[in-house]
């Protein structure tokens, strides 16, 4: 009688999701968690050399150091046309204390159009499930891209080519193709009110309108924002990318209520999406 007294009182002190989801990963999240700079993660970094592996050029790994939760979902992100990767740096750690590991990248070449940032953007998540210093720390099968500009682009190429792909996040996406009809993966695509490199209305909102055979989406335009903004801290990109990643990346149904009901959020011009299914 002792040890079923024990074994009910484990049972109930266990959160009946973290049973039956082993990809959550940290406490559940609050308002406070998913816009704070740091994470409940400590991060480490390692840099990945040019000629490292194939397809890509060099790039940065940021990754959780406290693996006892098990294995992590991981992320590539791309920058943008002529924009060395010092401009989306600030995306690595912040995600990967969030409980990721992201490999932010350089472009073989700055001026690399969509859907060369995309075979690179594939080559480098290749390489980093497989041959990375930080491979044993990431599930393979949980996988995502995200990229900014003609990397947006990019990224959207990227998730119309691989079904399998858990997430995808295109921060104010150009590209002279709209591949968006042939995407299944939970994309969400962010625009910039004032963004007049890649205007909302001839890219992040025609390709978010294309996504007509996926059934989790999202189109967020910031208000007050230009196609710079996604190259800085930003909270607001910060949440919600978080909030996508940890949603379909690690199946936490925790996160839904950043997006169900669709948030009223001041710092948008508009929001759209579809709830979880």
């Amino acid at each position: 009688m002792a040890i079923l007294a024990v074994v009910a009182s484990i049972a109930l002190a266990t959160p009946a999701h973290a049973a039956t989801n082993p990809y959550q990963r940290g406490p559940a999240p609050t308002q406070a968690s998913v816009t704070a700079e740091t994470g409940p993660f400590t991060v480490a970094s390692v840099t990945i050399p040019s000629g490292s592996g194939q397809g890509f050029n060099d790039g940065t790994i940021y990754f959780p150091t406290d693996t006892s939760q098990g294995t992590f979902g991981a992320v590539v992100i791309m920058p943008g046309f002529v924009a060395p990767q010092a401009e989306i740096a600030w995306y690595g750690p912040r995600l990967a204390s969030q409980g990721f590991v992201v490999m932010t990248l350089d472009s073989n070449a700055l001026w690399d159009f969509p859907t060369d940032r995309s075979t690179q953007q594939l080559a480098a998540l290749t390489y980093l499930t497989t041959q990375s210093p930080v491979k044993s720390e990431i599930d393979p099968n949980r996988t995502a891209v995200m990229g900014w500009s003609m990397g947006g682009g990019g990224t959207l190429e990227s998730a119309a080519s691989n079904p399998s792909l858990k997430a995808a996040i295109a921060l104010a996406p150009w590209d002279i193709i709209n591949v968006s009809s042939q995407i299944t993966v939970p994309t969400m695509i962010f625009g910039a009110d004032g963004d007049t490199i890649a205007p909302v209305d001839t890219f992040a909102l025609p390709a978010y309108n294309g996504l007509t055979n996926d059934h989790d989406k999202a189109f967020i335009e910031l208000r007050g924002a230009d196609h710079f903004t996604f190259a800085s801290p930003n909270t607001t990109i910060a949440e919600y990318s978080i909030v996508w990643l940890k949603r379909f990346i690690d199946n936490d149904t925790r996160y839904d209520q950043f997006l169900c009901p669709t948030p009223n959020d001041p710092n948008t011009v508009a929001f759209e999406n579809t709830c979880p299914l």
